[in-house]
């Protein structure tokens, strides 16, 4: 049987898409303080962004 590290690489990769960020330093300090300020993780801070974008993009 697969151990827990294995398992949960398997599940994102059949379920996760990745794509490393390239922030300039100091950047993802600020990302991050802002993303805790209204309770939301970085990675769902940064995916409602691009989400809200696009949203509006839509729209244009």
């Amino acid at each position: 049987m697969a151990n827990r590290t294995d398992y949960k690489n398997q599940w994102m990769k059949e379920n996760r898409d990745t794509k490393l960020l390239t922030l300039p330093k100091g950047r993802k300090a600020e990302i991050q303080a802002a993303a805790d300020a209204v309770g939301e993780s970085l990675n769902d801070f940064i995916c409602k962004a691009i989400d809200e974008r696009m949203e509006r993009m839509e729209r244009k």
